[in-house]
């Protein structure tokens, strides 16, 4: 339900710490529900968080939102759209204060060619999001919805955040008025 990758998180700080007065890292900080990325948006930053948690979020042609993962720290942004050179494909914001590590894309694409390190990293990252993804959808099928909703109270509990009901029927992909129902019988 919350991703972290606590081994990209120490890459990081460590780029971070070693610059020697140069800036091709800085730490930025938002607001809760301030945007971090926009959907179909050009990319101007890589991004990886430091603290805090971000949804990761689809809208649809409809104006529906659809929910794709809640990110911690560790958690990268914007390595797929700079590696593929297009659009931000989802919509990234700030559920509570998000500080993250931002770096420009030249940089970035730099590190790409010359850190193997690097390079592990985003192997890591990206299959750890296809067995994610996976798993979610077989958990969706298996599990009932009040199950989930169980669970995204538990999250909220002990990550000390509220989330709104909206954030939630959009991560369950269901309606709120459902989601309300689902409460209801929870109590």
């Amino acid at each position: 339900m919350l991703r972290t990758n606590q081994e990209f998180l120490s890459y990081f700080e460590k780029l971070y710490h070693k610059q020697e007065g140069r800036e091709e890292v800085v730490l930025k900080s938002y607001s809760r529900d301030e945007n971090v990325l926009i959907q179909d948006q050009p990319l101007s930053k890589v991004m990886l968080i430091k603290e805090g948690i971000a949804k990761c979020y689809l809208t649809e042609e409809n104006g529906k939102e659809y929910i794709v993962e809640f990110l911690g720290n560790g958690e990268i942004l914007g390595e797929v759209e700079l590696i593929k050179n297009i659009s931000c494909l989802c919509g990234v914001k700030a559920v509570s204060e998000l500080t993250v590590y931002e770096t420009t894309i030249s940089y970035f694409r730099s590190l790409i060619k010359n850190d193997l390190a690097l390079n592990h990293l985003l192997l890591d990252s990206f299959a750890e999001r296809i067995i994610n993804t996976s798993s979610r959808a077989s958990y969706q099928q298996l599990y009932t919805v009040e199950h989930t909703v169980m669970q995204l109270l538990n999250m909220q509990s002990k990550q000390g955040i509220q989330l709104s009901k909206e954030d939630m029927a959009a991560y369950l992909g269901i309606a709120v008025r459902s989601l309300n129902r689902i409460l209801k019988d929870l109590k």
